[in-house]
């Protein structure tokens, strides 16, 4: 196996275990979500799934490796989870960005440090307004020093 392709399978594996993990506990906040009522979609690498563009392989950019979508009414809830190469207090992913099909942006979260000891990593962000007719979304990962970029992760909004 080259020697290239082992952080591309150590991110992979990174995934996979944070659904299983996610998978196992549920919803941070203990409410269930019923059928229908969510929406997840998860991202491996660029090539072996399909809506997401980018990946680390340069270290540039955070991957957001899965999302779940939640709706609470009015408004709707995410899980976004990340992965970065390099987390450290000099550089980090600090945030991400929802967009609608047409590259709108929905919504934005700063995350104000990094989190070099938990890789990858999952934070929620609430109160996200997704107007009516938006089928999909995609959020898109920020770093500090290079900005937007790295595996975006398209999820289908529930209905």
């Amino acid at each position: 196996m080259a020697l290239s392709t082992r952080p591309r399978l150590r991110l992979v594996a990174a995934a996979a275990a944070t659904l299983v993990a996610l998978g196992a506990c549920g919803s941070d906040n203990g409410a269930g979500a019923g059928a229908g009522s969510s929406g997840s979609a998860t991202s491996q690498s660029s090539s072996e799934a399909s809506g997401t563009t980018g990946s680390t392989a340069d270290a540039d950019f955070p991957d957001v490796i899965a999302v779940e979508l939640r709706d609470d009414g009015d408004t709707y809830s995410l899980d976004v989870t990340m992965s970065s190469e390099y987390d450290s207090p000099e550089r980090y992913a600090d945030g991400w960005r929802v967009l609608d099909p047409d590259g709108n942006e929905l919504g934005t979260m700063e995350l104000a440090h990094d989190h070099a000891g938990e890789q990858p990593f999952t934070r929620s962000q609430s109160g996200l307004v997704i107007p009516d007719g938006v089928e999909t979304i995609t959020v898109e990962g920020h770093d500090l020093e290079n900005g937007y970029g790295g595996a975006t992760v398209e999820v289908d909004v529930p209905s």
